[in-house]
């Protein structure tokens, strides 16, 4: 299969490459804006799998250029079976103090990336492919919200209800939509979020998941918000 991963670079991106890795027919593209440590991914892949093919890219989704990645997407690996849009961002603040500018922060990294990834890859994409979005529980509709992520939370909202619409827009091509909103695992992002809360999910189980769902859960669902939680948060 050919699968692309943004926020590649660490946390549940990162497991979930590695998770794709394990089986050699599989091309998977990693992007991120860190390169040192799309090396570091490469390594340990290749450490686990010497046969595996894993394509790290350097590549800030908000801010650079996308007429330069698709041509080199477009070589490598033709058509996408699988894209997961992953990358993402979080600021901790309350709302008393949290600017507009954060807002627009959490908006760009968390949607309009998102946005962008999916309309320049779709020409790339066929009937049968899956598009899989990793939301938050803190943008799911009536789940328990925390103070100081307001801003976070509405931009998750945001993703949820584009992979709906989405879903129903490129239903005709056979491209299936579908989001994760995920509850707690063990990362830096839940630190920064939670400090001192331990998950009891930790990062290799769910991108294990992931990439699980990202290979068959379009046969069972399209256009839907799955909440992926054990506990709150």
């Amino acid at each position: 299969m050919n699968i692309i991963i943004t926020g590649a670079s660490s946390g549940i991106g990162f497991e979930t490459a590695l998770e794709f890795t394990l089986d050699s027919k599989n091309k998977v593209v990693c992007i991120a804006r860190s390169a040192d440590k799309l090396r570091k991914l490469l390594e340990i892949a290749k450490g686990i799998n010497p046969d595996c093919t894993l394509l790290p890219v350097e590549f800030d989704l908000v801010n650079d250029d996308y007429t330069a990645l698709i041509p080199f997407l477009k070589e490598r690996l033709g058509t996408i079976d699988i894209l997961i849009n992953n990358a993402g961002s979080l600021i901790n603040k309350s709302f008393l103090t949290t600017t507009e500018a954060d807002l627009a922060e959490m908006l760009e990294s968390n949607v309009m990336s998102h946005f962008k990834m999916i309309q320049n890859t779709l020409p790339l994409m066929k009937s049968g492919s899956h598009i899989v979005n990793i939301g938050s529980m803190g943008g799911f509709q009536g789940s328990v919200k925390f103070p100081g992520l307001a801003a976070y939370s509405a931009s998750k909202a945001a993703l949820h209800t584009l992979t709906e619409c989405l879903a129903f827009e490129l239903a005709d091509q056979g491209i299936k939509v579908n989001c994760l909103a995920l509850g707690s695992a063990q990362t830096e992002m839940l630190e920064k979020a939670f400090p001192g809360y331990e998950s009891p999910v930790m990062a290799f189980e769910m991108g294990k998941y992931i990439a699980d769902f990202a290979r068959t859960g379009h046969k069972f669902f399209n256009g839907k918000i799955l909440p992926v939680a054990v506990s709150t948060p």
